[in-house]
């Protein structure tokens, strides 16, 4: 397009028009996060309570398509991604929360609403079993037509088992219609249907933003603590994991000198404490008392710990080993003893 052609096109553009993109412009520079939602089918006083729930977090903003799609190309910086999905009535959101926030929020928004003859049904339809609180008359005949299990009982109309009287994705009929509507049944939501997000960036679709948070947050925590024991169990130190190897370390440190006995300030108290129980035990092996000072006398051997009976349990088994093999070099020495003599015999006549 020529210069001159696209000054003519400016200058036929009305002022209102430009005032309004500019306003536009204003919006999508305001706010950290936008969208763009579908309208479509919300009824003015729903939408309105929308707008009332979103204030504070955020916020809608209505125009005509051509000049929303002018904005966006307009600020360009990714947001003209979002064009594409400009089209039927749509309205753009603008928010500072991140998108996942945002959609959560949408999705908390959405309210029950009746459905319309022609209208397809974005889910199976159920009348559910019970009592209609209708008189006895022509409706269990409607009732009955659309495929529900309905009879007269006690003076009123019950439906005996809940009944499925559409499937998703078919046509709403006018009689079905008729009969929701009597039984107060609103079997469809009605609310802000996000079609994609912009943010820092990145271009969000829907199915990307529905996600179980709690789940989500479950997995972080579980690879966060993953995280945090491999690097206790390589030693490697981070801000988070240096307090628990240095724990570690001081109590192996600790451990290390009671073991070797080393004369440190932090392990004497344990040192004396290993010590008295040494005395304790050898003092309950000795039979003559009068033997022991006077406060050793009658004292009972401690407990071994697990650790110590295990060891004595291995020192038993190595003892039996042991007089085994020199049970069995003894027999071995007997062999051979008798094999030199025989040797001398032959070797002296």
């Amino acid at each position: 397009m020529s210069e001159s052609a696209a000054a003519r096109r400016t200058e036929t553009i009305p002022e209102w028009k430009k005032e309004e993109v500019a306003e536009l412009v204003d919006f999508l520079e305001g706010y950290d996060s936008i969208g763009v939602v579908d309208v479509a089918g919300i009824p003015s006083r729903q939408l309105q309570s929308m707008r009332r729930e979103l204030h504070g977090s955020a916020e809608l903003r209505m125009s005509r398509n051509t000049l929303t799609v002018r904005a966006l190309e307009e600020v360009d910086d990714g947001l003209e991604d979002l064009t594409e999905y400009v089209s039927g009535q749509v309205a753009l959101v603008g928010t500072n929360d991140n998108p996942f926030g945002l959609y959560k929020q949408l999705e908390a928004s959405k309210t029950p609403a009746p459905i319309s003859a022609g209208e397809v049904a974005p889910n199976d339809i159920v009348i559910p079993e019970g009592d209609t609180g209708v008189d006895p008359g022509p409706f269990v005949g409607e009732l009955q037509q659309v495929g529900a299990a309905a009879r007269i009982m006690d003076g009123s109309i019950q439906v005996t088992e809940d009944s499925k009287v559409l499937d998703a994705g078919e046509p709403v009929s006018e009689e079905l219609e008729g009969v929701l509507s009597e039984l107060g049944i609103e079997p469809k939501e009605v609310g802000l249907d996000l079609r994609g997000v912009f943010s820092e960036g990145v271009r969000f679709e829907p199915d990307e933003l529905a996600i179980d948070v709690d789940e989500y947050r479950a997995d972080i925590e579980s690879a966060a603590a993953a995280a945090r024991n491999l690097s206790v169990n390589a030693s490697y130190p981070t801000a988070q994991t240096a307090p628990t190897l240095l724990a570690k370390a001081a109590g192996d440190a600790k451990a290390l000198g009671l073991f070797a006995a080393i004369e440190d300030p932090d392990v004497l108290p344990d040192l004396v404490a290993k010590a008295d129980a040494q005395v304790r035990a050898l003092a309950a092996q000795i039979d003559d008392e009068e033997a022991l000072p006077e406060e050793l006398r009658g004292v009972e051997a401690p407990a071994p710990a697990a650790e110590e009976a295990d060891d004595a349990d291995d020192a038993d088994e190595s003892a039996d080993e042991d007089d085994t093999e020199d049970e069995a070099d003894a027999d071995d020495t007997d062999d051979d003893d008798d094999d030199g003599a025989e040797g001398l015999g032959a070797m002296f006549g």
